[in-house]
Protein backbone atom coordinates (compact mmCIF):
# COMPACT_ATOMS: atom_id res chain seq x y z
CA UNK A 1 0.00 0.00 0.00
CA UNK A 2 1.04 3.60 -0.61
CA UNK A 3 2.95 5.10 2.46
CA UNK A 4 1.67 8.32 2.50
CA UNK A 5 3.87 9.99 5.49
CA UNK A 6 6.96 9.25 4.08
CA UNK A 7 7.46 12.81 2.42
CA UNK A 8 9.79 13.33 -1.07
CA UNK A 9 12.53 14.16 1.54
CA UNK A 10 12.35 10.07 2.88
CA UNK A 11 12.21 9.11 -1.12
CA UNK A 12 15.30 11.15 -1.99
CA UNK A 13 17.90 8.52 -0.46
CA UNK A 14 15.63 5.65 -1.83
CA UNK A 15 16.06 6.51 -5.00
CA UNK A 16 19.95 7.09 -4.22
CA UNK A 17 19.93 3.52 -3.20
CA UNK A 18 17.95 2.20 -5.87
CA UNK A 19 20.23 4.14 -8.68
CA UNK A 20 23.14 2.24 -6.64
CA UNK A 21 21.14 -1.03 -7.31
CA UNK A 22 20.86 -0.70 -10.90
CA UNK A 23 24.11 0.03 -11.33
CA UNK A 24 25.44 -2.37 -9.61
CA UNK A 25 23.10 -5.15 -10.83
CA UNK A 26 24.07 -4.10 -14.48
CA UNK A 27 27.27 -4.61 -13.31
CA UNK A 28 27.07 -8.07 -12.42
CA UNK A 29 24.84 -8.87 -15.79
CA UNK A 30 27.55 -7.68 -18.08
CA UNK A 31 24.17 -6.12 -20.12
CA UNK A 32 21.65 -4.44 -19.67
CA UNK A 33 20.40 -0.63 -20.22
CA UNK A 34 21.53 2.02 -17.23
CA UNK A 35 20.52 4.90 -19.16
CA UNK A 36 16.76 4.25 -19.14
CA UNK A 37 16.61 2.71 -16.11
CA UNK A 38 18.31 5.40 -13.93
CA UNK A 39 15.88 8.59 -15.76
CA UNK A 40 12.64 6.73 -14.52
CA UNK A 41 14.05 5.86 -10.87
CA UNK A 42 12.41 9.07 -9.51
CA UNK A 43 9.17 8.48 -11.14
CA UNK A 44 9.25 4.72 -9.85
CA UNK A 45 10.33 6.02 -6.51
CA UNK A 46 7.01 8.37 -5.78
CA UNK A 47 4.48 6.18 -7.49
CA UNK A 48 5.32 3.03 -5.47
CA UNK A 49 6.10 4.53 -2.21
CA UNK A 50 2.88 7.27 -2.43
CA UNK A 51 0.39 6.33 -4.89
CA UNK A 52 0.03 2.87 -6.10
CA UNK A 53 -2.19 0.34 -4.45
CA UNK A 54 0.01 -2.81 -3.99
CA UNK A 55 0.67 -5.38 -1.42
CA UNK A 56 4.47 -7.15 -2.07
CA UNK A 57 3.30 -10.05 -0.03
CA UNK A 58 -0.07 -10.65 -2.04
CA UNK A 59 1.29 -9.72 -5.52
CA UNK A 60 -2.42 -10.66 -6.98
CA UNK A 61 -4.25 -9.49 -4.61
CA UNK A 62 -7.67 -8.22 -7.12
CA UNK A 63 -8.18 -4.03 -5.79
CA UNK A 64 -4.47 -3.76 -6.42
CA UNK A 65 -3.62 -0.73 -9.42
CA UNK A 66 -2.03 -1.86 -11.91
CA UNK A 67 1.29 -0.49 -13.37
CA UNK A 68 3.03 -1.55 -16.66
CA UNK A 69 6.60 -0.67 -17.49
CA UNK A 70 6.16 -0.40 -21.47
CA UNK A 71 9.92 0.55 -22.04
CA UNK A 72 10.82 -2.91 -20.48
CA UNK A 73 14.34 -2.89 -21.12
CA UNK A 74 14.77 -0.51 -18.40
CA UNK A 75 13.46 -3.03 -15.87
CA UNK A 76 16.56 -2.51 -13.58
CA UNK A 77 14.78 0.31 -12.49
CA UNK A 78 11.25 -1.70 -12.01
CA UNK A 79 13.58 -4.62 -9.94
CA UNK A 80 15.59 -2.21 -7.97
CA UNK A 81 11.74 -0.71 -6.69
CA UNK A 82 10.32 -4.22 -6.01
CA UNK A 83 13.03 -5.34 -4.15
CA UNK A 84 13.37 -2.75 -1.89
CA UNK A 85 9.32 -2.91 -1.52
CA UNK A 86 9.59 -6.20 -0.39
CA UNK A 87 8.75 -8.51 -3.54
CA UNK A 88 12.18 -10.08 -3.28
CA UNK A 89 15.04 -10.10 -1.61
CA UNK A 90 17.12 -7.69 -1.94
CA UNK A 91 20.51 -9.77 -3.07
CA UNK A 92 18.45 -11.31 -5.85
CA UNK A 93 18.88 -8.05 -7.89
CA UNK A 94 22.66 -9.57 -8.58
CA UNK A 95 21.29 -12.55 -10.34
CA UNK A 96 19.68 -9.89 -13.10
CA UNK A 97 19.93 -11.55 -16.76
CA UNK A 98 21.18 -14.92 -14.98
CA UNK A 99 20.05 -18.60 -15.93
CA UNK A 100 17.16 -19.15 -14.54
CA UNK A 101 17.02 -15.98 -12.83
CA UNK A 102 13.08 -14.64 -12.24
CA UNK A 103 14.60 -11.14 -13.09
CA UNK A 104 15.36 -11.36 -16.91
CA UNK A 105 16.23 -8.58 -19.16
CA UNK A 106 12.84 -7.68 -19.55
CA UNK A 107 10.00 -8.07 -17.14
CA UNK A 108 8.16 -11.64 -17.82
CA UNK A 109 5.07 -11.98 -15.52
CA UNK A 110 5.35 -15.94 -15.37
CA UNK A 111 8.82 -15.46 -13.42
CA UNK A 112 8.43 -12.84 -10.99
CA UNK A 113 5.13 -12.13 -9.73
CA UNK A 114 4.19 -8.42 -9.28
CA UNK A 115 4.84 -7.94 -13.05
CA UNK A 116 1.46 -7.55 -14.26
CA UNK A 117 2.32 -7.47 -18.55
CA UNK A 118 5.74 -8.90 -19.98
CA UNK A 119 7.38 -6.00 -22.32
CA UNK A 120 10.19 -5.87 -24.54
CA UNK A 121 7.92 -5.51 -27.76
CA UNK A 122 7.73 -1.66 -27.82
CA UNK A 123 4.79 0.23 -27.93
CA UNK A 124 2.40 -2.25 -26.66
CA UNK A 125 2.35 -1.26 -22.76
CA UNK A 126 -0.12 1.67 -23.55
CA UNK A 127 -2.74 -0.59 -25.23
CA UNK A 128 -2.97 -3.31 -22.85
CA UNK A 129 -2.95 -0.81 -20.42
CA UNK A 130 -5.92 0.54 -21.91
CA UNK A 131 -7.84 -3.09 -21.72
CA UNK A 132 -6.85 -3.00 -18.60
CA UNK A 133 -8.56 0.09 -17.06
CA UNK A 134 -11.51 -0.82 -19.68
CA UNK A 135 -11.69 -3.50 -17.53
CA UNK A 136 -12.00 -2.05 -14.34
CA UNK A 137 -14.69 0.16 -15.61
CA UNK A 138 -16.92 -2.73 -16.48
CA UNK A 139 -16.38 -4.32 -13.54
CA UNK A 140 -17.13 -1.07 -11.67
CA UNK A 141 -13.84 -1.53 -9.68
CA UNK A 142 -11.95 1.59 -8.22
CA UNK A 143 -8.19 0.81 -9.06
CA UNK A 144 -6.16 2.21 -11.65
CA UNK A 145 -3.66 1.34 -14.19
CA UNK A 146 -0.19 3.48 -14.35
CA UNK A 147 1.73 3.15 -17.75
CA UNK A 148 5.56 4.43 -17.89
CA UNK A 149 6.64 4.77 -21.65
CA UNK A 150 9.62 6.07 -23.47
CA UNK A 151 9.30 8.34 -25.75
CA UNK A 152 11.86 6.79 -28.43
CA UNK A 153 9.14 3.98 -28.07
CA UNK A 154 6.34 6.70 -28.65
CA UNK A 155 7.17 6.28 -32.68
CA UNK A 156 5.46 3.20 -32.90
CA UNK A 157 2.34 3.93 -34.38
CA UNK A 158 0.38 1.02 -31.99
CA UNK A 159 1.15 4.14 -29.05
CA UNK A 160 -1.19 6.17 -31.24
CA UNK A 161 -3.99 3.80 -31.95
CA UNK A 162 -3.90 3.35 -27.75
CA UNK A 163 -3.90 7.39 -27.44
CA UNK A 164 -6.95 7.49 -29.92
CA UNK A 165 -9.06 4.58 -27.78
CA UNK A 166 -7.97 5.89 -24.25
CA UNK A 167 -10.54 8.99 -24.82
CA UNK A 168 -13.19 7.32 -26.37
CA UNK A 169 -13.87 4.97 -24.06
CA UNK A 170 -13.59 8.34 -21.21
CA UNK A 171 -10.81 6.31 -19.23
CA UNK A 172 -10.03 8.91 -16.23
CA UNK A 173 -8.54 5.19 -14.68
CA UNK A 174 -5.88 5.75 -16.78
CA UNK A 175 -2.10 7.32 -16.20
CA UNK A 176 0.48 7.44 -18.75
CA UNK A 177 3.52 8.60 -17.65
CA UNK A 178 6.35 9.26 -20.65
CA UNK A 179 10.01 9.45 -20.00
CA UNK A 180 10.64 12.47 -21.82
CA UNK A 181 14.66 11.67 -22.09
CA UNK A 182 15.22 12.47 -25.38
CA UNK A 183 17.72 9.41 -26.16
CA UNK A 184 17.22 6.01 -27.94
CA UNK A 185 19.51 3.42 -29.17
CA UNK A 186 20.26 5.36 -32.37
CA UNK A 187 20.28 8.94 -31.01
CA UNK A 188 18.60 11.49 -29.63
CA UNK A 189 14.31 11.19 -30.37
CA UNK A 190 14.07 14.66 -31.94
CA UNK A 191 16.81 13.70 -34.82
CA UNK A 192 15.57 10.06 -35.34
CA UNK A 193 11.96 10.95 -35.40
CA UNK A 194 10.72 13.69 -33.75
CA UNK A 195 7.33 13.16 -31.93
CA UNK A 196 6.89 16.63 -30.72
CA UNK A 197 4.98 18.74 -30.45
CA UNK A 198 4.22 16.15 -27.80
CA UNK A 199 1.83 17.97 -25.18
CA UNK A 200 -0.20 19.79 -27.89
CA UNK A 201 -1.04 16.23 -29.82
CA UNK A 202 -1.67 14.33 -26.56
CA UNK A 203 -4.10 17.58 -25.82
CA UNK A 204 -5.92 17.35 -29.48
CA UNK A 205 -6.24 13.73 -28.78
CA UNK A 206 -8.30 14.73 -25.89
CA UNK A 207 -6.23 13.47 -23.09
CA UNK A 208 -5.74 15.18 -19.52
CA UNK A 209 -2.08 16.67 -20.08
CA UNK A 210 0.60 18.01 -17.50
CA UNK A 211 4.00 18.77 -17.79
CA UNK A 212 6.94 18.26 -15.26
CA UNK A 213 11.02 18.12 -14.43
CA UNK A 214 10.80 14.09 -13.74
CA UNK A 215 13.72 14.22 -11.12
CA UNK A 216 11.75 17.14 -9.19
CA UNK A 217 10.05 14.36 -6.48
CA UNK A 218 7.43 17.14 -5.56
CA UNK A 219 6.80 17.84 -8.93
CA UNK A 220 6.23 14.46 -9.36
CA UNK A 221 4.23 13.87 -6.79
CA UNK A 222 1.77 16.99 -7.18
CA UNK A 223 1.33 15.44 -10.83
CA UNK A 224 0.05 12.12 -9.66
CA UNK A 225 -1.59 13.45 -6.86
CA UNK A 226 -3.63 15.66 -10.16
CA UNK A 227 -4.11 12.14 -12.05
CA UNK A 228 -6.45 10.55 -9.03
CA UNK A 229 -9.07 12.90 -10.63
CA UNK A 230 -12.03 11.69 -12.79
CA UNK A 231 -13.44 14.39 -15.52
CA UNK A 232 -13.89 11.44 -18.09
CA UNK A 233 -9.89 11.88 -19.81
CA UNK A 234 -7.21 9.69 -19.38
CA UNK A 235 -3.87 10.95 -17.91
CA UNK A 236 -0.84 11.73 -19.57
CA UNK A 237 2.65 12.98 -17.76
CA UNK A 238 5.21 14.25 -19.79
CA UNK A 239 8.46 13.48 -17.28
CA UNK A 240 11.48 15.59 -18.85
CA UNK A 241 14.36 13.52 -17.71
CA UNK A 242 17.79 13.29 -18.31
CA UNK A 243 19.33 9.90 -19.78
CA UNK A 244 21.58 8.34 -17.20
CA UNK A 245 20.67 11.08 -13.98
CA UNK A 246 23.00 10.92 -11.44
CA UNK A 247 26.20 9.44 -12.87
CA UNK A 248 27.91 12.41 -15.02
CA UNK A 249 29.63 10.34 -18.02
CA UNK A 250 26.36 8.73 -18.55
CA UNK A 251 23.88 11.31 -18.24
CA UNK A 252 22.34 12.42 -21.99
CA UNK A 253 25.15 9.94 -23.47
CA UNK A 254 23.54 7.25 -26.16
CA UNK A 255 26.47 5.29 -25.32
CA UNK A 256 25.22 4.27 -22.25
CA UNK A 257 21.59 3.11 -22.99
CA UNK A 258 22.31 -0.51 -23.80
CA UNK A 259 25.82 -0.61 -22.29
CA UNK A 260 27.07 -2.71 -19.03
CA UNK A 261 29.32 -0.32 -17.04
CA UNK A 262 32.55 -2.45 -16.26
CA UNK A 263 34.05 -2.42 -12.47
CA UNK A 264 35.81 0.54 -12.66
CA UNK A 265 33.24 3.02 -14.36
CA UNK A 266 30.72 0.72 -12.15
CA UNK A 267 32.77 2.21 -8.92
CA UNK A 268 33.05 5.78 -10.16
CA UNK A 269 29.40 5.83 -10.81
CA UNK A 270 28.83 4.38 -7.50
CA UNK A 271 30.86 6.95 -5.81
CA UNK A 272 29.22 9.99 -7.75
CA UNK A 273 25.30 8.60 -6.83
CA UNK A 274 26.16 8.33 -3.39
CA UNK A 275 28.42 11.94 -3.21
CA UNK A 276 25.48 13.64 -5.41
Amino acid sequence: MPTATLSTTDLKPLARDMRVDIIRMIEAAGNGHPGGSLSIIDILTVLYWKFLKHDPKKPDWAERDRFILSKGHACPALYAVMAKRGYFPHDELLTLRKLGSPLQGHPDRMRLPGIEFSTGSLGQGLSVGVGMAIAAKMDKKNWKTYVVLGDGEMQEGQCWEAFMSAPKWKLDNLVMILDHNNGQIDGPVDQVMNIEPLADKLRAFNWDVQCIDGHDLDAVEKALANAQKAGGKPHAIVAKTIKGKGVSFMENNIAWHGNAPKKEDADKAVKEILNG
